[in-house]
């Protein structure tokens, strides 16, 4: 992975000590809430209903054993002993003090991470395919290319203020595991029919009140000229995007209103000017930047492991485990492997002090101590010999991370919701772990089969509600009480759509009941085979919408099972601008 220079330390320490002083004034009175809000956001930090969440960043996913060990320290020193996985490969504290943030982020730059860019409206941390460089149908490694663009786009001053916040993707292989379609600009690494590497690009994606899908602006950009097109359709965006009204203001918007065409005629004029200037891509700095990213030192071994099939047929527990969470190498005799942050009954994204240092541990052990964040919430380890898939199965079991779920009806994604969250107009986290808890039993999951289930508080989407094959979103009613609406239909991927809701809203403890039903109505209309977004597909809305809302749901009391989330104690002045 990539390591910082003298000048990436230089600069993050830096900001620190800026910082450092920025919280002393604040904390003195010498700076207002109002003042200080801007520079807080561009170190990460949110103010939420009871406490301050610093968001960290994991540039595309990947993090080393030592910073998966700070991320512990963090949680034992300054927060309630946990920490969040988030859709954007990042990880969140949310019970932080304000006069603690000075120290966390020394604590994090001595490990070679910061939270720049992780918040205001400006290019957000790159993601990536949390297999780059092991899948077996990559085409090129992304990670030097997000590495790339990561470098260009850190404290880039002609968008640093862009009218909204700008998410890139960037995938390597032939199946996109990155949800490029859903982001402002999504990249497929490709070939063209010479062998050249090259960038198929997507723009004008993105989830919240206006969902989209992203369209395709050009097949092939050759690696050359990845950033120069990039800044091409940025600068195209941050002159005529729209900032009088905050909902319009994202790339999509843009592009709906002049056309796609229309579009890359104004990004192409532009690219024009730049294609061959100073940001043109060498050979030589992306040889620099690969070097970084080299295999590791992988042992000659058969794609077998003679030991592991015997334990797996007398184990089922060991068994569903391979099926679900073990996942093909292009390298003989190596695995990659997900480890489960979504076992039921807990938060879904949330890891203890405790279980980081054990997934450190295992990185360090198995995995060549490097471990992935995956935008399901969910870890990776990439690099583990099938010789050593008993021993890792059984050392993470020991931590509740092998919850054999991965790709099923409780692998849950999830954001925080309205217990955190001062946008969120309902509980997320509650509802995915009822929801988890109802469908437990893993053989009906297994019958279910691969399905994905998203749940987010509010139109804003943090928990990717819109590309799930079943969404779950907060909306607020005149009461204020608690009402969810359900779509059917999304799905990302290659085959990437925008879910379709299905009705009138629901309570709380409605919601599990509506998944039982378009469960059922799947069950009974599915082909050999066939999963639940092909049978939505197929049959279409109405049959799963008739059967959900055919007869009235037995009457529960939404009241009874509230959960209460103690709030954090200040010793300074302290302000939510949810209340």
């Amino acid at each position: 992975m990539y390591r910082y220079d003298e000048y990436d330390q230089h600069i993050v320490n830096e900001r620190v000590d800026q910082f450092r002083d920025q919280v002393r004034r604040r904390l003195s009175g010498e700076l207002t809430e109002e003042e200080f809000m801007p520079l807080r956001l561009q170190n990460g930090l949110y103010m939420q209903i009871h406490g301050y969440m610093l968001r960290i960043a994991v540039p595309y996913g990947l993090v080393s054993s030592k910073q998966m060990r700070m991320f512990a320290h963090i949680a034992r020193t300054y927060d309630r002993g946990y920490g969040h996985f988030t859709t954007r490969q990042n990880i969140q504290f949310n019970w932080l003090k304000l006069q603690d943030t000075p120290d966390i982020l020394a604590d994090l730059a001595s490990v070679e991470m910061h939270a720049i860019q992780t918040s205001g409206n400006c290019v957000r941390n790159i993601t990536s395919d949390e297999y780059a460089g092991v899948a077996q149908d990559e085409v090129v490694d992304p990670r030097p290319y997000a590495e790339v663009l990561r470098q260009w786009s850190t404290f880039h001053p002609e968008f640093a203020y862009l009218p909204r916040k700008f998410k890139i993707a960037i995938s390597g292989g032939q199946q996109d595991r990155a949800a490029i379609y859903a982001h402002d600009i999504g990249l497929s690494a490709t070939r063209n029919a010479q062998g050249e590497v090259g960038f198929r690009v997507l723009v004008g994606g993105g989830l919240g009140r206006t969902p989209i899908i992203g369209s395709e602006i050009c097949e092939f950009v050759p690696w050359q000229h990845l950033l120069t097109y990039v800044e091409s359709i940025l600068r195209i965006y941050n002159q005529y995007g729209r900032r009088d009204n905050k909902y319009k203001a994202r790339i999509k918007i843009l592009v709906k209103a002049l056309g796609i065409e229309e579009f890359k005629r104004q990004v192409e004029a532009d690219w024009a000017d730049i294609k061959d200037g100073p940001g043109t891509l060498t050979a030589e700095e992306v040889k620099r930047v690969a070097s970084f990213f080299i295999d590791p030192d992988y042992e000659t071994l058969t794609d077998h492991d003679s030991k592991s099939s015997e334990f797996k047929a007398d184990s089922r527990s060991f068994s569903n485990w391979m099926l679900r969470n073990v996942k093909p190498h292009r390298v003989p005799g190596y695995a990659i492997v997900v480890l489960s942050l979504k076992k039921p009954g807990l938060t879904p994204g949330d890891a203890t002090a405790e279980q980081m240092e054990a997934m450190a541990d295992l990185a360090d052990r198995y995995s060549y101590g490097e471990a992935r964040i995956t935008h399901q919430q969910n870890l990776v380890l990439a690099d583990v010999r099938q010789k050593d898939l008993i021993r890792l199965w059984q050392e993470a079991s020991m931590q509740e991370l092998t919850s054999p779920n991965i790709g099923l009806l409780t692998d849950i994604i999830s954001c925080p919701g309205a217990e955190f969250c001062t946008l969120a107009n309902a509980r997320s986290i509650p509802l995915a772990k009822m929801i988890a808890e109802r469908f437990e039993d893993l053989d009906f999951q297994h019958d279910i089969g691969e399905i994905t289930l998203n749940i987010s508080g509010c139109v804003n989407a943090c928990g990717q509600h819109h590309i799930g094959n079943i969404g779950i979103t907060g909306v607020e009613k005149k009461d204020h009480d608690e009402w969810y609406q359900v779509s059917l239909g999304g799905a990302e991927g290659n085959d990437s759509s925008i879910g379709k809701i299905i009705g009138p809203s629901f309570t709380f403890n409605q919601v599990p009941e509506v998944i039982n039903r378009l469960l059922q109505v799947y069950l009974g209309e599915r082909t050999e085979a066939e999963r639940f977004i092909d049978t939505v597909r197929r049959i279409g809305h109405v049959p799963f919408k008739d059967y959900v809302y055919a007869a009235d749901f037995v009457a529960e009391d939404d009241d009874a099972d509230k959960h209460v989330v103690v709030p954090a104690q200040y010793s300074v002045p302290y302000y939510s601008p949810r209340f």
